[in-house]
């Protein structure tokens, strides 16, 4: 099976015909013009300051509350590292990114699991599971278009989480990398612009409104908090890319990241409905929430339809999907993570035959 002929479900990634090419180029030209100096020398381990002001200035706070990094995933793996020892609990959605669950699980935390439903995490579970003695330091809530859910937490559930984590006394992992990927609705505020007591940590990316090649994300939180991430960066690399940083700065403050979020939405947005009209097509009995925003659809199949079986049968056939287990401690063994982003409008029906197919020949086999 040769790279063109599959058809990829498995990765949040964008196809390359949505970046923005030339405007990453012209960006780079500008960031080596205005800052050479700055952009080829070291730098600190906060960042690129001007990006940071620019971060700073989106989300309403002080510059020394911004920490930039090698993507979103480096600033997970900080805070965890600084705000989670062995045997700590910590809260996580159910389903929840897979590669959070494996970070948690090598930091040695105790993973508590509470069910997402269509409007977001089960506040009332969790209040359920603090009520019964258990003391997170910290909930993982990925509050717009999950991965891999596809949900978004809704205002009333944002409150509840802020009033629980000030109750309880642990912190929100606020982790929102899909936030402006939007098709449809009205944004939501954050739960960190909602914070009246130093309860949120918030993260971001650039992966996935400008590209992922640029490896550029963010923390956002308490001042002392970032210093002390700060001083862990500093002896683990000194400083983030520069470059990378400079050029993003230069294709935010141009506006080019307006235009590119645009065209990623309608891109993602058609994607996401072309997906789910052929999932109704040609996979009966199939179960999903058609997502308002981000890069994934959530897939419950058949209970006679075993992924374990399914993934390999639906590789075979050229089409490369994520089992819905490798999201959940337990569970998921009828579910899938399907990610639109990567395939173009044209090939969005052949893969969902293919992957038909392969439903067809499993179905049954325990």
């Amino acid at each position: 099976m040769t790279a063109e002929q599959l058809i990829s479900f498995a990765r949040g990634a964008p196809s390359l015909d949505i970046v923005d090419i030339d405007g990453l180029k012209a960006a780079a030209v500008r960031a080596f013009d205005a800052d050479p100096a700055g952009i080829t020398a070291y730098g600190n381990s906060l960042g690129y300051l001007p990006l940071r002001e620019w971060i700073a200035a989106k989300h309403g706070v002080a510059v020394d509350q911004v920490l930039v990094t090698n993507g979103s995933l480096q600033a997970d793996a900080f805070l965890f590292d600084r705000l989670v020892k062995p045997g700590d609990a910590v809260v996580v959605e159910r389903p929840t990114y897979d590669r959070t669950l494996l970070n948690l699980q090598q930091q040695g935390a105790e993973v508590h699991a509470v069910t997402i439903q269509p409007d977001g995490i089960d506040t009332d579970e969790l209040g359920k599971l603090l009520e019964s003695g258990v003391r997170p330091t910290v909930a993982h809530i990925i509050p717009n278009y999950q991965n891999p859910a596809g949900v978004t937490l809704s205002l009333e559930k944002r409150q509840a989480l802020l009033a629980l984590a000030v109750e309880y006394g642990f912190t929100i992992f606020e982790d929102d990398p899909y936030a402006d990927v939007r098709f449809r609705g009205e944004p939501l505020p954050s739960m960190l612009s909602l914070d009246e007591h130093d309860v949120v940590v918030h993260a971001s990316s650039f992966t996935k409104t400008v590209c992922p090649g640029v490896r550029v994300g963010y923390l956002v939180g308490p001042a002392a908090l970032i210093a002390d991430i700060a001083k862990r960066a500093t002896s683990l690399y000194i400083s983030p890319g520069m470059v990378a940083q400079a050029i993003v700065h230069q294709f935010c403050v141009s506006g080019d990241i307006d235009r590119s979020v645009e065209k990623v939405c309608g891109a993602l947005g058609e994607r996401a409905t072309l997906l789910a009209a052929a999932l109704r097509e040609h996979i009966p009995g199939v179960r999903f929430i058609e997502p308002d925003g981000g890069y994934f659809l959530w897939v419950e199949l058949p209970t006679d339809v075993q992924v374990d079986k399914l993934a390999p049968a639906a590789a075979e056939r050229g089409v490369a999907v994520v089992k819905g287990s490798d999201f959940l401690l337990d569970g998921g063994q009828h579910a899938l993570r399907l990610a639109y982003s990567a395939v173009t409008p044209d090939r969005i029906d052949e893969g969902v035959r293919r992957l038909a197919e392969a439903v067809e020949a499993v179905r049954g086999q325990g």
